[in-house]
């Protein structure tokens, strides 16, 4: 591959994770707009928007398992590829679903979004990977950024009741396991391919998300608002089925560890939906971090790989 042609690559993977955070970010405004709206609880609404984009992921699973140039699992990446799924769409989607009861949209962004950190400090300790002086400028740029912007959420001088907390728990968890998928799946792709990975693997997620609800709720599916209906559909279009693509598209260009980092302009997609869907303030210092986050995903979209 010539240098041009790589360089476009790897531009076209930036825009690929770019987009597909943008994508996801609407996921947490809608799952506050669910809870606000309508009185339905996690891990219904988790239900539902498994429930709806299964469809998508196993007609795809399909379509790219008869191509001509279809890679066959091994015994050892099917359990990886259902392993991989589950933590990154059933028990984080689980997760952050439940701590989003508990806090806002924002404090979930906050929250959350360590995980590029994790993701960096997973590949060097496991894999051995050596992490660059561009990365590291990124993410500290951008960790700065996320930090300024999220500093007036809290206010450190107000009793907060132990929900908050427990919410906060959950989020921490989810952004554990969500960059355990981040690694893993950088790790399979490239032998797979990243729309085949994408398909199976959150056709797992969505089996085991829906064998969750059944075993656990007495919730019927089919008699609910239409509200919810609603809200689920568009979870499982824009926030689930298209940026998944996206994203495992863009870790096939240019790796997890980038991806992760520029995944992190996505607090910045919140913060303006949040502000104008769920009327979550939006501060000075909100525009200075959103700034520095900015910054910090172009240091990443610039570099050039050989």
């Amino acid at each position: 591959m010539t240098e041009s042609k790589s360089r476009a690559y790897f531009i076209q993977g930036f825009l690929f994770c770019f987009l597909g955070a943008i994508c996801f970010s609407t996921k947490a405004v809608f799952v506050k707009l669910a809870y606000r709206d309508t009185p339905v609880d996690a891990v219904t609404l988790l239900a539902l928007r498994m429930l709806f984009s299964i469809p998508f992921f196993l007609v795809s699973a399909a379509v790219s398992s008869k191509k001509t140039d279809n890679v066959k699992f091994t015994p050892g990446q099917w359990l990886s590829v259902a392993v991989i799924g589950l933590l990154g769409y059933y028990i984080s989607s689980l997760l952050d679903f439940l701590g989003l009861q508990y806090v806002t949209a924002g404090i979930e962004r906050l929250i959350l979004f360590i995980y590029p950190t994790l993701v960096l400090l997973m590949s060097a300790v496991l894999f051995k990977e050596k992490i660059n002086s561009r990365q590291w400028l990124a993410v500290i740029t951008t960790y700065v950024g996320l930090i300024v912007a999220f500093y007036g959420e809290v206010d450190f001088g107000k009793t907060v009741d132990d929900n908050f907390y427990l919410g906060s728990f959950f989020i921490f968890i989810c952004a554990i396991t969500y960059a355990t998928y981040i690694v893993g799946s950088g790790r399979i792709i490239p032998l797979v391919g990243a729309a085949k990975f994408n398909s199976y693997a959150m056709s797992f997620a969505c089996i085991g998300v829906l064998i969750h609800f059944f075993i656990t709720s007495k919730t019927s599916l089919l008699n609910l608002p239409i509200e919810i209906y609603g809200y689920a559909v568009v979870m499982a279009v824009l926030s689930t089925v298209i940026p998944s693509y996206l994203v495992t598209a863009g870790i096939k260009r240019i790796g997890s560890d980038n991806a992760a980092i520029v995944g992190s302009v996505g607090p910045v997609s919140t913060i303006i939906q949040a502000y104008f869907f769920l009327q979550e303030p939006i501060l000075a210092l909100q525009i200075v971090g959103t700034a520095l986050i900015l910054v910090g995903v172009l240091l990443i979209g610039k570099k050039s790989q050989r």
